[in-house]
Order: C-alpha cells, then structure tokens, then sequence
C-alpha cells in the first residue's frame, strides 16, 4: 500500500476516505506503543483552526482532536473567540470518530475547570465572578460556569442590598431581578458537589476587599455621607471608598424620634462620627456633632414649672410630650389624674395640648418627668382629704371610749 494513495474504510453502510497517510500514522502509533487518550480525560491541545461549527486541536502532535456540536462550550472565556495557535484543554469523550480523530468536548472540560474553580474558593476562600441568571424573593440564582448556585439576600453586598422602605416584597423582588444578565464578585460559602448544593456570598468578597479601606478608619473619625436608604430602625450612609455606616435611630438626634423618613430621605447629605467597627459593619452617630441640649437645660426649666406642651405619643405607660424642639419628656401613667378601670387613651390623644408640671429633671440620663397639672391638684385634694380624715378617727375613738 503506497502512502500517497488514500484507502477507503467502511464504516456500517458509510465509507469514509482518509488520506493514507493519516491511516498510516494511526497504525504506527498502535505499533510503537503511544498511549491513546481515555474517555473522560482531558488533554490539552494547540488550536489549528476554529469555527462556529467545529475546532480542531493538535495534541502533543500526535492525535487530532475535534470539538463540535454541543460540545462547543462557550460560556467560559477561555473558550471563546478561539484562533489558531491558541492552547486550550478539552475532554476526550470518543476516542475515534468515523474520521479517525479524537472527538473531544469543550463542555466537560469547562465543567471540570468550573468545580475545580469553586472547590478553590470554598477551600481558600478566594473571590470568583459569577454570572446572575435569575431571581426570587429569597435572592439570586448565579452560574459558574455551567454550574449555578444561589446567592442568598443577606449575602449581598452593601451597595446591592434591597433596602425598601416598608419592606415591601414586590420592590424587593425588582430590585433583584434588575441584577439579572450582570456578574458579581463572590465568595462560595456552602458546596455540597454531591448534594449539588452550592452558596455563594457576595458580602465576603466585598469585606475582603474593603478590609484595608476600612482599617483607615478610627473610632471618632468624622465623614461626610450620602444616605442610601430610609428604615425605620435608622439610616445607611454612603461616605469613603464605596463604604456604608448605619446611624442607628437613637443616634440621629438628641430627641426622640419615631420615624426616621418625618426628617431624613435618601439622597440627602449628612455628617456623622464613626462610634463602633465590627469588621465590616460601621456604626455611627449624627447626634455626636450636635449640641447635647440637655447641657443647659437648668438655663430653660426647674422642677416646679408649670408649662403647656403637646402630646408626641401616647403609650399604655404614659404620654411623650414635647417641651421644645430638643427637649421631650414622659408623663407616667400615674402621673395623668386617670379614673379607676379608665384607659389612657379615652384622656389623651396624640397633638393635643394640655399643662403638665415638672416634677424631675436628669440631664446625664436625659430624662424629664412630667405630672398632669390637674391630675396633680387631684391627688392633693385626695392627699388632704386623706389627712383630715386621718385627724378625725383619734377624736372619734376617744369619744367612744369616754
């Protein structure tokens, strides 16, 4: 047989022809011993030429490989836009086809990389890019590749976490989906490759990089921030290098507040001094930078004084009021003149006026206790009348005995 001719081999009812000089080869390395590759191992190859429809791979210059098909697997940079001369691995999953060449797979190969990838970030806690392909109320699912996992809501990074007012579900659930088609910088948590179990944590990734930013600042250190949203607990500030603080609500002001939106909303500026750092959560107080009003609050009342106030709230044990724009103080249920079995709010309602006295003051507790002016003449007129009747039984019992 000439090496120059070409020799026909029959295949089923499919003769193919391949040049005898490839045929030759084949035969050749059957007898000098060369190992062929299994199926299910991976190679890696030098692109000979690259197609939408098939690549075909030079491996050790000794076997030809082809990927086509669905094994033209993509998804992966690596796989992607491929030209000649470029190295890349595949995996052989036949290892003759009906052409004489190794039939290898992007696909598997990519898989294999992707779960070596993920075993390295959950073994060292190193950050990968996943791509999010969809989302629920409870978070986002995200691939790694071929392979998906959920990103849970309370592992989102600071500026990516869905801070609604109200907490309302339906924005929530639009906020996550609006991250659907874009790719975030993770951590995997939890990998189960049996269970198919797999957690990533967007929050890990952000701590870690924002670790050295973060040890810049100090306890006390004054900023200057954005706020990003509004809660009912408080507000988050954006301020720095892509950092967020919360203020907490007893520490926006030195009076108190019910609801932060009545004087905060989002996009606003403010000044704030960093009171606590818990490794990547920030805390801190407006109120600090302000003037305490209760310093001087000998200048503006006494125990004694009698002034007309409004209601800020009601509550089972007793009534907030206001007695300036910085100073409020607590009339106890006890101190409001309440019938037997009678209900505080049958008496008072929330921006009614009325006149209390002040009975206590505590500037360090920044506390002031108020009593109802007429619930006070009440209990004198029962203290005296308690009195009188108290002189009256030694005279009636002397009578008696006499």
């Amino acid at each position: 047989m000439s090496d120059n001719k070409n020799v026909v081999v029959p295949l089923g009812d499919v003769e193919q022809t391949i040049e005898g000089e490839e045929f030759a080869k084949a035969l050749s390395k059957e007898k000098s011993g060369i190992r062929i590759p299994q199926v299910g191992e991976t190679v890696t190859g030098i692109v000979l030429s690259a197609s939408k429809a098939e690549v075909r791979l030079d491996i050790d210059g000794t076997f030809i490989g082809v990927v086509r098909g669905r094994e033209l697997y993509d998804e992966a940079p690596e796989y992607a836009n491929l030209k000649p001369g470029d190295e890349i691995e595949a995996t052989v999953f036949e290892e003759e086809n009906e052409m004489g060449n190794i039939e290898l797979s992007f696909r598997y190969a990519g898989q294999e990389k992707a779960w070596a990838g993920l075993k390295d970030s959950f073994a060292n806690k190193s950050v990968i890019k996943v791509r999010i392909i969809d989302a629920n109320r409870g978070g986002l699912l995200a691939s790694f590749g071929q392979i998906a996992g959920f990103l849970p809501v309370s592992q989102l990074a600071p500026e990516n976490y869905p801070r609604v007012s109200g907490g309302d579900k339906s924005r929530i659930l639009e906020k996550l989906k609006s991250f659907v088609g874009t790719d975030f910088d993770v951590r995997v948590m939890t990998l189960d490759e049996k269970g198919e179990k797999i957690i990533f944590s967007e929050k890990e990734a952000w701590n870690e990089r924002q670790k050295d930013v973060i040890a810049k600042y100090k306890i006390g250190t004054k900023v200057t921030g954005k706020i990003t949203a509004v809660t009912d607990f408080g507000v988050f500030i954006s301020f720095g290098d892509n950092l967020e603080g919360l203020i907490h609500i007893s520490e926006l002001a030195w009076q108190r507040i019910d609801d932060p939106a009545d004087l905060f909303k989002t996009g606003q500026e403010i000044d704030a001094e960093i009171i606590n750092i818990d490794g990547s959560k920030i805390f801190l107080s407006a109120k600090k930078l302000a003037r305490d009003p209760w310093d001087n609050i000998s200048e503006k009342f006494k125990v004694g004084d009698v002034i007309k106030t409004t209601i800020l709230k009601v509550n089972p044990f007793g009534l907030f009021v206001k007695l300036d724009d910085d100073i409020h103080g607590l009339a106890h249920v006890s101190q409001l003149g309440l019938a037997p079995n009678q209900k505080i709010e049958e008496l008072y309602r929330i921006d009614d006026e009325a006149e209390f006295k002040i009975i206590s003051i505590e500037p360090k507790e920044h506390r002031l206790g108020l009593a109802n002016v007429n619930a006070e003449v009440a209990a004198d007129s029962a203290e005296k009348a308690e009195k009188k009747e108290k002189e009256k039984k030694p005279k009636k019992e002397k009578e008696e005995t006499e």
